[in-house]
């Protein structure tokens, strides 16, 4: 762009050329007049009318002029114009800056109320304990909100006292008179001092009277109703309009069960007949048992015990000598005993060991038990995490025996929706999830003394996040005692991560075991597990059976069995997940069937997929399991697969779980704990990067993160809530939609799975009848699972009520248990429980808050395929939207089983997405004229 100057000289010398002179004057008019002018020919009729003449030059040089300042106007418009926009974007990025810096102000006076809340809900022992009345004055006082009501008070006050000062009063006149009766009962007195006694007895008779006929207050007696005699049983009478629902006695012909407890009584009884000689044994020569499918195993090699011989004996004592033996005694006997000064001595000079011990050592039990005696609980508590609610509960109540204290005391357990400790505990086990929930309020862990991370092995997501807490946490707090036990001998990976940390070995296994594997691969290790118990049952001495399955439905109901005494003449038949590998030791275990497989968890974080599928076992696996039958004799391993499988075919660790499962919550937790650089956290395993990324972008686009991938305010909200992000964000866009209650009682729904309906074989379509009762309308999975809810709680949470709408009755009552927890959270999170039952867009839209990621639109095939990141998938037959195909839904999760199917559906206004989430959806997105052709019958909800 040419200058001012520059184009003044360039007029010039054109008007030099065509006038044959030139001033500063004219060459500033003709300046101006290009300026003024619209077009060249009005710049050519203004120059013939100054003097120019009206020849081809003139033209020219209008024409030249015009186009240079027209040149330079625009340039100068472009100049203000990119001014302008600059500003705007300073702007627009000032106020993005004062939009974050508030919300991070925000975020932190969040966290100051809820620490002052928690101070103010924790007991303090040390403080004086305010009396009754002086609590009922100091809450008095707080009412006091203006002068009305000071005065009011005031007055109330001042009545009380007066009350108090006369009652006060007439006993000490009455203990004046006593005490004058007793010391001058036998003395003659004055007729003056005989005078005032009778005067103040006179008085304090009045003075009597008139309080006890102020005191008095009449009162109106009802008559009693002719039906309301003594003879007449009101309760009886009142019984049946009373209670809705009453559930069934055990032997009540109502209740469902009833049969099958009565087949169970009468099997078990049979099994503890005994004819004939009372110690008789059994010969297997009695009887010649055949099996059609009867499996060949092939005796491969025999795992050494580290028992020493001297002890080889003890499988002789009587059965009933070891029931009276004293806990104390059989401490004595675990492996872990004879090096327990081995192992406080280690302690003492380490700051950070590792454990390795074989199950069954006592490391879980005694460990606690020997730091407690060494003093380390005089400085703190000591923890030990567990990686099951089971494990930690059993352990618990194990400990506390052997201490000699009531559970919840000294000794306790801390599990989701139970707490069992209190100030006197010093000895806490505890979920590795519930000990990361503690950082949050307690991020250096200062009341404890040691932290013990019990079944490392695992390799849970809760476990390879605490191993970077607390390996930091070890770094500057040396008065920490860290220790990390293991039941496999892979130690040195755990030495190294935890900068080269001393290893110390239990031998745990007591007895050898053998080890079988079949001649050829099982196609049905199902059918061949049950083909395998009846062949040990009849051709193996006495001794309990241990089966290793994938599934924990049906075990599930038979838990609480497998811990009681085996009757004589029977055997135990224990079917367990993987649980049992570690976690739990049950006693009498002489056998162990392992089929090789267990379900692992596994997530595609491209399409956002959660599948849980039956793989192989690892080896370390499968030695665990094998080690289960070792623990009070010599024991047997049946493997239902060949040793070129083992060899060959099993990998030698599980993948950890950090590696294979959804990396939000982990991220939401770490950025809760101030922990921003997640690249360089110092993971064991570091977890794939794109699942990494993924969690980010998810967590940015709930809001939960800003554009720093800072916390914000509600990310912090969403952090408190033990659920999935999109379940914490649904939760805190209820507050917006004022349907919080309703949410909450679908979110806990949604948490407990997919146990909520079941299906019996022989009732399958008045099972189905009863779950589309729930669906009436067409209002979706989401409503119905609160429409379930709702009804169970009009029942006042019937068992019966249950058992007619075919509905599992232990998951609602740990929905019910969930929702308690969340409403306890959202008054910690400030959020306002209210309820819009009435308004389903409300509750659809906060479901679409948390869920807009989870959106899919009808195709032409009958298919669905999802908005961001299109795959084809389908609406899961369970679904009370299954035949009804609505042209938009949003969708819970995503699982893989035969096909891709989207669980707990609800159809959807596409409108909503882009206005719930603008930065996520474009109009282009949810483009849906309703012009294409769909199926007949397809695309619209029926009325």
């Amino acid at each position: 762009m040419a200058s001012d100057g520059q184009l003044r000289e360039w007029v010039s010398d054109k008007l030099m050329t065509l006038l044959g002179y030139s001033k500063s004057v004219v060459v500033q008019y003709v300046i101006r007049l290009a300026k003024e002018c619209s077009s060249t020919g009005d710049l050519v009729g203004k120059l013939v009318e100054f003097g120019f003449t009206s020849s081809t030059e003139t033209r020219t040089f209008a024409a030249d002029i015009y186009a240079k300042e027209k040149v330079a106007k625009d340039s100068g418009r472009n100049v203000r114009r990119r001014t302008e926009e600059d500003e705007e974007d300073g702007d627009k990025s000032s106020d993005e800056e004062k939009e974050r810096i508030r919300d991070q102000e925000a975020r932190a006076q969040l966290e100051k109320n809820m620490r002052e809340r928690d101070a103010a809900n924790t007991r303090k022992l040390m403080e004086r304990q305010l009396s009754k009345e002086e609590q009922e004055e100091l809450n008095r006082r707080s009412q006091a909100m203006d002068k009305n009501d000071t005065s009011d008070l005031r007055k109330f006050s001042r009545h009380a006292y007066l009350q108090k000062r006369r009652d006060k009063k007439i006993d000490e006149i009455r203990d004046e008179l006593l005490d004058h009766e007793y010391i001058f009962h036998d003395v003659k007195l004055t007729e003056a001092e005989e005078k005032e006694f009778k005067y103040k007895q006179k008085l304090y008779n009045l003075v009597k009277e008139h309080v006890e006929s102020a005191d008095d207050v009449g009162e109106y007696k009802m008559p009693e109703a002719y039906d309301m005699g003594e003879n007449v049983n009101q309760e009886k009478r009142f019984s049946v309009a009373m209670q809705r629902y009453k559930d069934p006695e055990a032997k009540d012909k109502m209740n469902p069960f009833a049969e099958q407890e009565a087949w169970e009584e009468h099997q078990i009884g049979k099994s503890k007949l005994q004819f004939g000689s009372k110690d008789r044994k059994r010969s297997s020569d009695d009887y010649q048992y055949v099996f059609e499918d009867s499996i060949d195993f092939v005796k491969s090699s025999v795992i050494e015990g580290t028992q020493p011989e001297g002890d080889s004996d003890q499988e002789d004592i009587d059965a009933k000598d070891i029931l009276k033996r004293e806990l104390q005694d059989e401490r004595k006997t675990l492996p872990i005993y004879k090096f327990r000064d081995e192992l406080l001595k280690a302690v003492e000079e380490y700051q950070v060991i590792v454990i390795v011990g074989e199950t069954g050592s006592g490391k879980t039990t005694q460990i606690p038990q020997y730091l407690h005696e060494a003093g380390y609980t005089a400085k703190g508590k000591v923890a030990c995490t567990q990686p099951r609610r089971v494990a930690a509960m059993s352990v618990a109540a194990r400990v506390s025996q052997e201490m000699g204290v009531k559970l919840g005391h000294e000794v306790g357990y801390s599990i989701r929706f139970e707490d069992c400790t209190s100030e006197k505990t010093i000895i806490k086990y505890m979920t590795d999830g519930m000990l990361l929930r503690e950082f949050l309020g307690e991020p250096d862990l200062a009341s404890y003394s040691v932290v013990m991370v019990d079944e490392a092995h695992e390799r849970t997501l809760s476990t390879d996040i605490l191993f970077g807490l607390v390996k930091d946490i070890s770094r500057f707090r040396p008065d920490l005692k860290l220790l990390i036990s293991s039941a496999t001998l892979d130690a040195e990976k755990f030495s190294d991560y935890f900068d080269s940390a001393p290893i110390f070995k239990i031998p745990g296994r007591r007895y050898p075991v053998e080890i079988h594997y079949t001649k050829a691969p099982e196609a049905d290790y199902i059918d061949a597990a049950i083909v395998t118990v009846l062949q040990i049952h009849v051709t193996q001495p006495p001794g309990d059976i241990l089966v290793f399955l994938t599934g924990q439905e049906e075990i599930e109901t038979l838990q609480a069995k497998i811990f009681e005494p085996t009757p004589e003449g029977a055997r135990k038949v224990v079917l367990a997940t993987n649980i049992a590998e570690t976690s739990l030791t049950i006693d009498g275990i002489k056998y162990v069937i392992d089929p090789g497989f267990c379900k692992i968890k596994s997530y595609n974080p491209r399409t956002g997929m959660e599948s849980l599928l039956i793989n192989p076992i690892s080896k370390a696996s499968a030695n665990q399991r094998a080690g289960r039958s070792g623990r009070t004799g010599p024991g047997k391993c049946f493997r239902l697969y060949t040793s070129y499988n083992y060899m060959h075919d099993l990998e030698d660790n599980t993948v950890p779980e950090i590696q294979r499962t959804n990396l939000a919550n982990v991220v939401l937790t770490l950025k809760s704990l101030g922990i921003h650089d997640l690249v360089n956290f110092d993971f064991m395993d570091p977890p794939p990067s794109e699942a990494l990324l993924k969690a980010l972008e998810q967590l940015f686009a709930l809001s939960a993160l800003n554009s720093r991938g800072e916390l914000t305010k509600t990310g912090r909200r969403m952090a408190e809530f033990p659920l999935d992000p999109m379940l914490s964000k649904m939760i805190v866009a209820s507050e917006k939609y004022k349907c919080s209650d309703e949410v909450i009682s679908i979110a806990s729904m949604l948490s407990i799975g997919n146990s909520i309906f079941y299906r019996p074989k022989d009732k399958q379509v008045h099972a189905d009848n009863a779950r589309l009762n729930f669906h009436t309308g067409n209002v979706g999975d989401h409503i119905a699972l609160l429409n379930v809810y709702n009804s169970w709680k009009e029942t006042d949470y019937s068992t019966q009520w249950c058992y007619e709408n075919y509905i599992q009755v232990r998951s609602m009552k740990r929905a019910r248990d969930i929702r308690d927890q969340l409403e306890g959270l959202m008054e910690r999170v400030e959020i306002e429980i209210c309820s819009n039952a009435s308004d389903l867009d409300a509750i659809k839209k906060a479901i679409t808050s948390g869920f807009f990621h989870h959106s899919a639109r009808l195709q032409r095939d009958g298919t669905y395929k999802t908005v961001k990141n299109p795959q084809t998938v389908h609406i899961h037959p369970s679904s009370g939207l299954a035949e009804i195909r609505p042209r938009w839904v949003v969708y819970h999760e995503l699982v893989l089983t035969t096909k891709e199917f989207m669980r707990q559906v609800t159809e959807l206004k596409p409108e909503w997405l882009v206005e719930i989430a603008p930065h996520y959806y474009q109009l282009k997105d949810v483009d849906d004229s309703g012009t294409k052709k769909l199926p007949k019958g397809q695309g619209r909800a029926a009325l």
